[in-house]
């Protein structure tokens, strides 16, 4: 039995993912006059955002070193804003530069086709239709975040209650007098670990790793921005040197909590490996107080306890798991050369990681956050004009119905 797909010719850049990072190259794109075809497999724009944070979340930097190309936020958002407020920034965004993504369409393979020298991007709709898009031009903006990741710890499945990714958390109240454990503390579990204090919940949180925790804000400002600024003057390891001596007169010795600081400064690690620093909202004071108890790795898991590696064993009813995120390219990317099929990140380092071959770019993927998209969209931009514009392009778009079996 034979399925009718549909091979559509697209005239201009096809981009995948309707997130921050690929409504930023879309607009980069349509201020040089160069139209785009943003295809999303969710049902909305920034579906991390809107389906997969949890309540309380804010942006962790002020809003001017999170906006958009183009576009500051609106003056009356707070320096921090929320969630509710960043998503509505976005569709603002989107609006304000006419971009229409193509929704409910989910990439299964991407490969560049040697014979006729394009792309041609295989997608399924919602009733698993056939769909395949072809261009001179691929932007990957699927960015670092778009799968769970679910480690697999002993004994999981003898837990007996509910283990979930923050990915599906909300709100603490939901774990109304409950004893949580939160595995993982970056700042996603050490939100998630304060949220469950705030809604009278009894929060543990596993720390595995070494981690650095600065406050939000020193000496008046936000610890990015006086970093930034400090960093045009001095080196890095000067700059961390500062960051720590501060942190430690604000915060106190964090090591006798049983948070650990690394051995390289915070933006030193931040350089070498893309780790970011915890930025504290008050879950450290909830930890002194003792509110938010910290305990080592996890050796197994058994019913409704967890049994840590220095042998104590403590009981649980839920278990959240804030265990971050990861790159999916190398699951629909049929392609070696630019992204690595480890970590499915390009194999170049920030800032050279947002150009391939064969008009195949990157964005989102520097490990700097929204300022790293902005730079990528812009460069990308910049580069597929000179190639508009030389090739002056004159295709116009056409549907071929090809038969598949």
């Amino acid at each position: 039995m034979s399925t009718l797909a549909r091979c559509i010719w697209v005239p201009c850049p096809v981009i995948i993912g309707a997130g921050p990072s690929g409504l930023a190259v879309a607009a980069c794109l349509k201020e040089r006059g160069i139209p785009s075809l943003i295809l999303e497999k969710a049902n909305c724009i920034a579906s991390l955002w809107k389906l997969k944070t949890y309540d309380r979340l804010r942006l962790h930097l002020p809003k001017q070193f999170c906006e958009l190309p183009f576009m500051p936020f609106p003056e009356n958002f707070p320096t921090y804003p929320t969630k509710t407020q960043f998503v509505a920034y976005l569709e603002l965004y989107k609006n304000s530069f006419g971009l229409v993504p193509v929704f409910n369409k989910t990439v299964v393979s991407a490969e560049f086709d040697d014979q006729c020298g394009f792309w041609r991007i295989k997608t399924l709709g919602l009733k698993q239709e056939e769909t395949e898009y072809v261009s001179q031009w691929l932007i990957v903006a699927t960015g670092e975040n778009a799968d769970e990741v679910v480690p697999r710890i002993d004994g999981m499945d003898d837990f007996g209650g509910p283990i979930l990714h923050t990915s599906s958390y909300k709100s603490g109240l939901l774990f109304l007098g409950k004893d949580v454990l939160v595995v993982g503390c970056e700042n996603s579990g050490m939100e998630v670990s304060l949220d469950l204090c705030n809604s009278n919940a009894r929060p543990s949180l596993v720390v595995r790793d070494s981690v650095h925790v600065l406050p939000q804000e020193m000496l008046g400002k936000s610890t990015f921005g006086l970093s930034m600024w400090l960093l045009k003057w001095f080196p890095v390891r000067l700059v961390d040197r500062f960051l720590l001596l501060v942190s430690r007169f604000m915060l106190g010795d964090t090591e006798k909590f049983g948070l650990h600081r690394p051995e390289f400064g915070p933006l030193e690690l931040k350089n070498r490996s893309g780790k970011t620093p915890v930025l504290d909202v008050g879950t450290l004071a909830k930890i002194k107080s003792g509110n938010i108890k910290v305990c080592l790795g996890i050796k197994r898991i058994t019913h409704r306890a967890v049994e840590f590696v220095d042998g104590k064993k403590e009981n649980f009813d839920a278990i959240i798991l804030a265990t971050g995120y990861k790159s999916n390219v190398p699951q629909w990317l049929k392609e070696a050369d630019m992204f690595s099929e480890e970590d499915g990140m390009p194999k170049e380092a920030f800032p050279r990681g947002w150009k391939g071959e064969r008009g195949l770019y990157a964005v989102g993927f520097t490990k700097r956050g929204l300022l790293g998209a902005s730079f990528d969209a812009k460069k990308i931009a910049e580069d597929i004009e000179r190639q508009w514009k030389a090739e002056a392009t004159n295709f116009m778009p056409y549907i071929h119905p090809l038969t598949s079996s």
